[in-house]
């Protein structure tokens, strides 16, 4: 019944009031052409892979797990592709989305070198549902509706975005999902339990030149969906170098992190954020964890001296 109880609070959270239908990220700002399709580096000939795993709320029964793996380059001066693919676990299986998008973006470039693109992604989310593993009150056989019934539907959606930027700072917007979508509707009398809803991202970053070795990156990132209140991430991160990166962020009235990354390689750069809960759900777990490995890729073989994700 603990099991049941706890499980069953999480999928409420999630779905009713914190609004976390998609994936959580604390190191948004390197995870960025996920939550926007209009992403750009205006760099050619640059690609940009990396793959990024979030542990949610850890010691919680059916804590969140996302897997998130994308990529994306400049096939001329004015496009950018890419595509993003996104598994979030929440349950240990109980209720799994997986999705596929690909990106695309047109960029106009204006003088002094300020940049706008403005993108598209498409593609589909594959929900699959598995409650054989729910434990019920003991001594009673009966099961709930709402659980009686495994799911494996697939869903399309589509997103928009604009990113405006130049060599030192960033501002964006983006719905990554247009389509409000039902994920389980009324069946034999049983009642809709979540519906995805239009998230919308607003972000935007700076970077101050402190020293010759010591740049200050500030960063916001604001998040709407309906029926929830608007969630506030803030982050400040020190790079030092051009390899060493470390910083905090507050989430309000949730969490606290610290992050930090470093630059192994000319082109691999690997980071890692850990989250504490401030809200009363830290009570029940020992916090997050998320790490990231990012490459960039030169395929002209030119070289360059900063990272295009976030300069």
């Amino acid at each position: 019944m603990k099991k049941f109880i706890i499980l069953s609070s999480l999928f409420l959270i999630i779905t009713k009031l914190t609004a976390q239908q998609d994936p959580q990220y604390t190191q948004y700002m390197y995870n960025m052409s996920v939550l926007n399709p209009a992403y750009a580096t205006g760099i050619e000939s640059n690609l940009n892979l990396g793959a990024l795993y979030r542990s949610q709320w850890v010691g919680a029964v059916g804590a969140p797990k996302t897997l998130t793996l994308f990529a994306h380059m400049p096939v001329n001066e004015k496009i950018e592709v890419g595509f993003s693919l996104i598994s979030d676990d929440i349950g240990g299986g109980a209720k799994k989305e997986n999705n596929f998008f690909a990106d695309f973006a047109y960029l106009l470039e204006f003088n002094n070198n300020h940049k706008v693109s403005f993108g598209v992604k498409a593609g589909f989310t594959n929900l699959q549902t598995n409650f054989d593993g729910f434990v019920f009150e003991s001594g009673n056989p009966g099961t709930d509706d709402a659980f009686s019934e495994n799911r494996n539907d697939i869903m399309p959606n589509v997103g928009v975005g604009a990113f405006y930027f130049t060599d030192n700072y960033y501002v964006g917007l983006s719905a990554p999902n247009l389509l409000a979508t039902k994920q389980f509707e009324n069946r034999s009398g049983t009642n809709s339990f979540s519906r995805e809803n239009t998230h919308v991202f607003l972000t935007a970053g700076y970077v101050f030149q402190v020293s010759e070795q010591f740049k200050f990156k500030p960063a916001v990132m604001s998040k709407y969906v309906s029926g929830a209140p608007i969630s506030l991430d803030v982050t400040a991160n020190v790079l030092y170098n051009e390899k060493f990166e470390f910083g905090a962020a507050y989430r309000f009235g949730d969490a606290i992190s610290a992050m930090t990354n470093v630059k192994v390689t000319p082109s691999i750069r690997v980071g890692y954020a850990y989250d504490y809960n401030t809200s009363n759900l830290g009570q029940f777990n020992s916090g997050t964890h998320e790490i990231f490995v990012l490459f960039n890729l030169d395929l002209s073989s030119r070289g360059y001296d900063k990272s295009p994700r976030f300069f």
